[in-house]
């Protein structure tokens, strides 16, 4: 039996307007949630709320960065106000970048954390007195298998993956006591524009080609994993094994990835 029911609940969804993001707002406004989605390019989330509103869904947008402040505190207020509260906080918007290390300037390194790491952080600092007081309420924090073992030319990325697994696992402890749950999402190769707009690419390992799985087998994965009370997912056949793999034998692994670095 389903642990959390998700129709009736308020749902933040940050990274909305492509991809795994937009894939989770349009599920949870199906399913019967409130839903305040957020991106930088609003065209999309136009597009988005359209979609949403004539399937009888309901949705409200709020545009903007957040790594800015004041983008994170209006998502919040918006939460409050039009809906009475919060219950779902999905971190989902996230960069990329796509080199060696000794060859990337250090200011990227810094954006990438800052958009994959600080921001879903302060904003999950900013909405833990309303989800204390919300209905089932759980955090989403969408990883990526980079966060589970680290490959070539991904250094920065992989970094900031492995820093919101941990913050996410620690967390989770500590939120017990105020009944909050919290799941890591760790998708792996994914049918999105995540590619299309990475901060720089200066050369990407020749990996063997997997079939990518889409952005509503993730979403659908996530919110399945959700209901069950689930910690942590990774919604890809191939993720599973490359990190089973990894925790058969690191060394190995390590051999494998140096073919391609």
């Amino acid at each position: 039996m389903a642990r959390r029911e998700i129709s009736g609940s308020r749902a933040i969804v940050t990274g909305a307007s492509s991809g795994i993001g937009r894939a989770l707002a349009v599920e949870l406004a199906r399913q019967g949630a409130s839903v305040v989605a957020t991106a930088r390019r609003e065209d999309r989330l136009d597009e988005l709320r359209a979609t949403i509103e004539s399937a009888g869904g309901t949705v409200v947008t709020v545009p903007g960065d957040v790594t800015d402040p004041a983008t994170r505190r209006q998502l919040i207020k918006t939460a409050r106000e039009r809906f009475g509260g919060l219950d779902v906080l999905v971190n989902n918007a996230g960069v990329g970048a796509m080199g060696r290390f000794e060859e990337a300037d250090p200011e990227r390194l810094r954006r990438v954390m800052e958009v994959n790491f600080f921001a879903p952080v302060e904003l999950i600092r900013l909405a833990l007195p309303l989800l204390s007081q919300g209905t089932q309420p759980i955090i989403v924090n969408v990883s990526s298998i980079l966060g589970l073992r680290a490959t070539p030319y991904s250094s920065e990325y992989s970094a900031s993956k492995f820093a919101m697994q941990g913050f996410s696992e620690a967390l989770r402890t500590e939120l017990i006591r105020n009944h909050v749950d919290v799941l890591v999402v760790s998708p792996g190769t994914t049918e999105t524009e995540f590619f299309d707009s990475v901060l720089e690419k200066k050369g990407e390992p020749a990996w063997p080609e997997h079939t990518p799985v889409t952005p509503e087998a993730v979403a659908a994965a996530t919110i399945r994993a959700m209901r069950k009370g689930r910690h942590a997912i990774i919604p890809y056949r191939w993720g599973r094994v490359f990190c089973w793999l990894n925790r058969l034998s690191p060394r190995l692994m390590d051999a494998i990835m140096a073919r391609y670095s």
